[in-house]
């Protein structure tokens, strides 16, 4: 009877360990179950609306915890590092290029997003990441001049070639970005922004050293307070930094040269660090939808590709063609590429003795 007694309670307990097993392999197989009502947001400073978060986290029950970075390449290192478990960060479209290259991202699973019909086709599969494996749109812009018209004729400043001309010495002010620099000399030379020909790069820097005596200053954040104060009246600078100096100064106007720029993407990707799929997914839906991409539009100041989202934003915005340009620039309109570790320390070496000639 003992012998029996044991064999059954022997069996007992091997279909519990097996029912037990199999319990952890399905949840294991299913990352959302039980995961923590966690979202971990890497992003730039400043480039959410703050009740937008706030009513998403009352909508779902999910805490969103914020971390910024100021610029790309110090939010892919981190993310290399792997120190901290992000589950969404927004880089630039050569960024994910570079990230997917790296093996620093999760596919996204694009039938858990189910309004992804509201992204304008124009802003997908995109050559950066074809059939969006690795990347949603978020906000698009795009390079060009500003201008001050109390001192500057809106006709004198339609092409990039025309910051070179001698009458706006010590006049124009230059966002302190290699590849946005580059790209206009590039642009004026009738080359690609992506060149990887080193003597075209060494053309290109003589060709800025040519601007120089026009430069007032090379400038990051502060470029704003200078336009908004007249403390210069011409700029290169992006459409979204140029919306908030003309929201402060209506004598401001920003022009796409219509013969060519870049058009920059920024876009929400998976590092491979994420842990929260749920989350992941439930916020990248609600970002998506109209009434908050609207909301989240009006608030950044950039342009939106969620074309459902325009029909919640004034036509004042939409119908502007320096945030929203004609067809006919669109189509001169390029994305940055990534070129690779030596090319972008090419660039890098050009474009710093440009600006010590300067001096």
């Amino acid at each position: 009877m003992k012998k029996i007694l044991s064999a059954f309670i022997a069996i007992v307990i091997t279909c519990g360990i097996l029912i037990f097993g199999n319990y952890q392999l399905a949840h294991s197989a299913n990352p959302d179950h039980h995961e923590e009502k966690v979202l971990n947001l890497f992003n730039w400073g400043d480039y959410i609306d703050p009740k937008l978060v706030k009513k998403f986290e009352r909508t779902t029950g999910y805490k969103v915890t914020i971390q910024t970075f100021d610029s790309n390449e110090s939010m892919i290192e981190k993310i290399r590092q792997g120190g901290i478990s992000y589950d969404l960060t927004v880089p630039s479209e050569y960024m994910v290029e570079k990230m997917k290259n790296m093996n620093l991202l999760i596919p996204i699973d694009l039938s858990r997003i189910h309004n992804q019909n509201n992204i304008d086709p124009e802003f997908m599969n995109r050559n950066f990441d074809p059939h969006n494996q690795y990347s949603l749109p978020y906000f698009w812009g795009t390079l060009g001049i500003v201008y001050n018209d109390k001192y500057v004729k809106p006709q004198e400043v339609q092409h990039w070639q025309d910051l070179w001309d001698p009458k706006f010495k010590n006049s124009l002010l230059l966002i302190d970005s290699v590849r946005d620099i580059f790209a206009v000399s590039l642009i004026t030379m009738d080359k690609s922004i992506n060149t990887k020909d080193y003597q075209t790069l060494l053309q290109a820097r003589d060709r800025l050293v040519k601007l120089t005596p026009n430069v007032k200053a090379i400038v990051a954040d502060e470029i704003k307070m200078y336009m908004e104060q007249e403390e210069s009246y011409l700029a290169v600078d992006w459409s979204g930094e140029a919306r908030e100096m003309m929201s402060v100064n209506p004598h401001l106007h920003y022009v796409v040269p219509n013969e060519g720029s870049n058009i920059w993407l920024d876009n929400f990707v998976i590092p491979r660090t994420a842990k929260h799929f749920d989350a992941i997914y439930k916020f990248l839906n609600f970002m998506n939808e109209p009434e908050n991409a609207a909301q989240n539009t009006k608030y950044v100041g950039y342009s939106t590709p969620n074309r459902a989202a325009k029909k919640n934003l004034p036509r004042s915005i939409v119908e502007n063609k320096s945030f929203y340009p004609a067809e006919t620039t669109m189509e001169h309109l390029d994305t940055y590429r990534d070129l690779g570790q030596e090319i972008v320390e090419d660039y890098n070496d050009l474009y710093l003795e440009f600006k010590m000639s300067r001096q």
